[in-house]
This record gives C-alpha cells, structure tokens and sequence, in this order.
C-alpha cells in the first residue's frame, strides 16, 4: 500500500495577545487534510508547540476523517527555532524529535530528513508523550535559567556585587554555561512566555506540584523584572522624579534580530515610564512599525542620534549591536542630562563613563 508523507505546521497555538496556549488551531488545521487530501493511508507530521497528550487526540481525529480502512500515522516532531534564526535552524538543526508509536511512521521520518540525519545530526525517535514534553522542557529550561541569573542580580544590587563577574565564575562550570545568563528585563517573544506558562499549567495538571511552583516562581521573577527596572532608573535619577522626565528607550524589540514586539519588555518598560508620567521616545533598527502598532502612545524614532536629544535619561532595554557600537563620545553633547541606565548589562560601561555619562547597571555598583 503507497504511503505518503504530509508535514503540517499549523499557526502558532497561541491568541492574539500571545498568551493562551490552544491546541484548537492544530485540530483545524488536521481537519483541513480531510477528504479530498486526507484520501489514503499516510504520515503526519505536527510541528507546533503542544500540551503533552495532543498527539494522541490528533491521532483519533485524523483517524477519524481518513476513509474507511486506511491507517493515518502521526509523528510530533517539535522544531526548536530561534526567531531571526529560523531558516539557519531548519536547515542545520542540533537535533530532531520525533514522537511516534510505529515503525512505518519511523521509516518516514528517516526519509524525509535524510539529507540532515547523513550529515550526522542526532535524531532521537521516542513515543509522542516524550517528544511533547521535551520541547517545552527546553523551553522552559531557558526561561528558568534567564529568572535565576535575573534573581542573582537582585542580590547584586543589594549587596553591591557585580553580576557580570558572576556570570563569568558560573559559565566556566561545564555543568552551568554562560549561554542565555544574561541578566536583564526578562524574556519576552510569542514562544517563551507561553511555553512556561503551558509548562506550569502542564505540571499542574499532572499533579506534579512542586516542579509547578518552581515553574511559576521563575514566571513570577520575570513579572517582576519592569518593577526592579524602575527602581533602577529611580535610583538612577536620584532627586529628580520621572513624571516630566525626558526618557529615551533604545529598544522596542523582545530581543535584538527580530521586529518582533510580542511581550516585549522592552515596550512594557516604556510604557511603564509613560505610565509614571514621562514623556517616552523609542528608538529600535527594526522594531518600530510594529512597536507603533503596539504602543501607539509612544513616541518613536528611527534615527539613533536624534533619540537622545534633549533626554534627561536613556534607558537600554533592548541589547541590539546598534547599541553596543554607538560612540558614547559623540552623543554625550546631545542629552540634557548624559545618563544611561543599561537594563541588559550589555554596554561595557568605561567608555561611557570616559565620555561623561554616569552609568547604571542591573546587578552591577553604578558610577
């Protein structure tokens, strides 16, 4: 019997605001492959971010709508993109999950990725419970790493310490790595923030309480991160109050790469010193359009230079090169006030000072 092979990537199982985790999207999308497509016996194969056992009701669904006799195999086979990556990542990913439960489903997937697997990237074959866990495990794994490092900060701050030199002491440890430790605003985007929440929700559901209130003390430290974000910057203006402050946010973007605004803390950092009565400019190479779209009651501009203009501070919430590379020396006569609050402990932060700008770092003593 003739087997065919289709691969599905249905919509991000997410709402508008990026928040829910909803399956119902991929059920929609399994039964647009009913008949006339869904017409033989074939393979499936979902690439969507799900909630563990979703593998098992697409299977029954699209069992249902195949004709009569005909086996419909799927395979949940999760990708592991990073946005401003995705292509580089399809092409040569570290690794591929599949979940499946039978050996002519195996056989599939093998070939469709024969290309990849020859050059010797590991696939790991496990049933679909596993390969669903796993991706937002990873996921997850990041977000808790990010909360922990953002967590040491605080400490930092309190104590006087340096979080950039523990950072450093942490990373040689083979077991920790400094890869995603840095300390920051938290992390944003339209996967992380809703694959920890889906994990936590996932953890719940499963009775397994404590894996739970770890997971949501690691969302929770990143709520939190816009309040300590302010009390940096408060700090940071000493007497003077934000209310009628002139505040230049470099940054829209949840990361740098990316025009991507979805749970930007970037955005709900500006907004937040709006809020308290600033008067806020955002500047990001590739994030307006959308940051406008988001946060019409922003102001925004393109030109770097032009941003700090007349501010009386300047707040780095996104960690862009653009950022990294400016010339401190350059733009200090520009502001009325030469004052950098680096939220992503990216700048190096001598130059700066070399220049006149007092500087103030999240987890480091400012000068």
């Amino acid at each position: 019997m003739e087997q065919r092979t289709t691969v599905i990537t249905p919509p991000p199982p997410i709402d508008a605001d990026g928040r829910s985790y909803d399956s119902g999207q991929v059920y929609g999308a399994i039964r647009q492959l009913s008949p006339p497509h869904l017409d033989r016996a074939c393979t499936i194969v979902g690439k969507s971010t799900v909630t563990v056992g979703t593998t098992v009701q697409v299977t029954a669904l699209a069992q249902r709508l195949a004709p009569a006799g005909e086996r419909v195999d799927v395979v949940w086979n999760p990708e592991f993109l990073r946005e401003g990556h995705a292509v580089e990542d399809t092409l040569r990913p570290d690794r591929i999950i599949a979940g499946l439960t039978t050996a002519e489903a195996e056989k599939a997937i093998r070939a469709v990725y024969a290309p990849i697997l020859d050059e010797g990237v590991p696939l790991f074959v496990t049933d679909p419970q596993t390969a669903e866990l796993a991706k937002g495990a990873a996921n997850t794994f990041l977000g808790l790493k990010i909360s922990y490092i953002n967590a040491v900060a605080d400490m930092c701050d309190a104590a006087g310490g340096d979080i950039s030199q523990i950072v450093e002491i942490l990373g040689i440890d083979p077991r920790i790595g400094s890869g995603g430790m840095r300390p920051g605003i938290g992390y944003g985007g339209g996967c992380l923030p809703k694959d920890v929440r889906a994990f936590t929700a996932s953890a719940r559901q499963l009775g397994a309480e404590q894996a739970a209130t770890l997971l949501r003390a690691a969302e929770k430290i990143n709520e939190n991160r816009t309040d300590v974000a302010m009390d940096l910057i408060r700090r940071a203006l000493g007497d003077r109050p934000v209310k009628n402050a002139k505040i230049t946010v470099w940054g829209a973007a949840f990361k740098p790469g990316t025009n991507d605004v979805r749970e930007s803390p970037a955005l709900a950092l500006a907004h937040a010193l709006q809020q308290a009565g600033g008067t806020v400019t955002v500047h990001d190479p590739q994030a307006v359009a959308t940051a406008v779209t988001r946060n019409p009651e922003l102001e925004y501009t393109d030109d770097l230079a032009v941003s700090v203009d007349g501010a009386d501070l300047v707040v780095l919430a996104t960690e862009w090169p653009e950022y990294q590379q400016a010339d401190p020396q350059d733009l200090a006569v520009r502001p009325a006030n030469p004052l950098i609050v680096d939220c992503r402990t990216t700048l190096d932060p001598e130059p700066w000072r070399v220049a006149g700008w007092t500087s103030h770092q999240l987890g480091r003593p400012g000068k």
